[in-house]
């Protein structure tokens, strides 16, 4: 369900209700390889560009430098209720006996009470020091259940407001919600017209989990660059708006929110520019039947080990939901 709230500017920016009857900003600002940028990036995205929705991780190693962006955010006048801030909880950790740590450790390293959304970064437990990609012993057997129940406990101690996962398949997700007593609210997951994830989304539409999507550009690294994508240009030039833009309105037409990343000032500013204007129908169908579906971070770098591994494929990564 989405919902219309406005900025300081008088600009009408778009969230979604969750499960939990909080509500998520439909525009974030995502900090993977942020790197040194992460401060003057977060800073600039809250003060200058509107931005409310804030995506970490204590694996991408910027929270120290996005947590010295919030606390100046706020010194600033920005209230803390007013912003949504998510970290995820990273593979080293996902033992029962390490979640509220991991969180305590977040928490003092972003300068703040409470996180509004923690997610399972991925649903694999690495050994401490384990190598990448992990040999067999580097991977643990992962207590999805346990973790879950300790991650339920810090919503109910008002430590977290919502939870939530990431990377998840079908498969571990139904596992997932056959014993959760506290629903997901959120599930992130890559999303572009590259890689629709068509069945994932609708399996958490019918669950009643607001969906995220990463990487809503495309990317450029990894071989599949949106904004120079031949439709997209075309429907850019039609809509008299950037590349990026049209790819942020596809996802928000989807009904999910969206974190682009970037460190450029005036891009952080104009990937929040999505609302105002709608996107003709033919137009957001064209960019659903772009062909050559296929994931773009699909995880081999960080878990494939092709010859000591436990995951030997990325179809196998995935369950064979590739």
């Amino acid at each position: 369900m989405a919902l219309a709230t406005f900025t300081h500017t008088g600009e009408q920016v778009q969230s979604f209700k969750l499960i939990s009857g909080h509500s998520i900003p439909a525009v974030g600002l995502g900090t993977w390889r942020a790197g040194s940028h992460a401060t003057n990036s977060v800073f600039t995205s809250i003060l200058e560009a509107g931005y409310r929705h804030i995506d970490t991780a204590w694996e991408y190693g910027v929270q120290e430098e996005v947590g010295h962006a919030l606390k100046a955010a706020m010194h600033a006048g920005i209230e803390r209720r007013d912003l949504f801030v998510t970290s995820k909880l990273w593979c080293t950790e996902l033992e029962p006996g390490r979640v509220r740590s991991a969180l305590s450790n977040t928490l003092q390293e972003l300068q703040l009470d409470y996180l509004d959304l923690y997610l399972i970064h991925w649903p694999f437990r690495l050994k401490e020091g384990a190598s990448r990609p992990p040999k067999a012993t580097d991977m643990l057997e992962f207590d999805m259940e346990g973790v879950w129940r300790e991650m339920e406990k810090l919503v109910k101690d008002g430590v977290v407001r919502d939870i939530g996962v990431c990377n998840f398949t079908l498969n571990k997700l139904n596992k997932l919600l056959g014993f959760a007593q506290t629903m997901p609210s959120v599930c992130q997951m890559e999303m572009h017209p590259g890689w629709r994830n068509d069945k994932m989304l609708e399996a958490c539409k019918k669950s009643g989990i607001h969906v995220t999507a990463y990487s809503p550009l495309g990317s450029s690294e990894g071989g599949r660059d949106l904004i120079h994508d031949p439709v997209v240009e075309r429907i850019a030039r039609k809509v008299n708006k950037s590349p990026g833009q049209v790819l942020v309105k596809w996802a928000l037409k989807r009904g999910t929110s969206v974190i682009p990343k970037s460190s450029n000032p005036n891009r952080i500013k104009e990937n929040i520019q999505v609302f105002g204007w709608d996107m003709p129908h033919e137009d957001f169908q064209a960019l659903c039947s772009i062909p050559n579906q296929g994931r773009v971070l699909d995880g081999e770098e960080l878990f494939v080990n092709k010859e000591e591994g436990p995951c030997r494929s990325v179809a196998q990564l995935w369950d064979n939901e590739v």
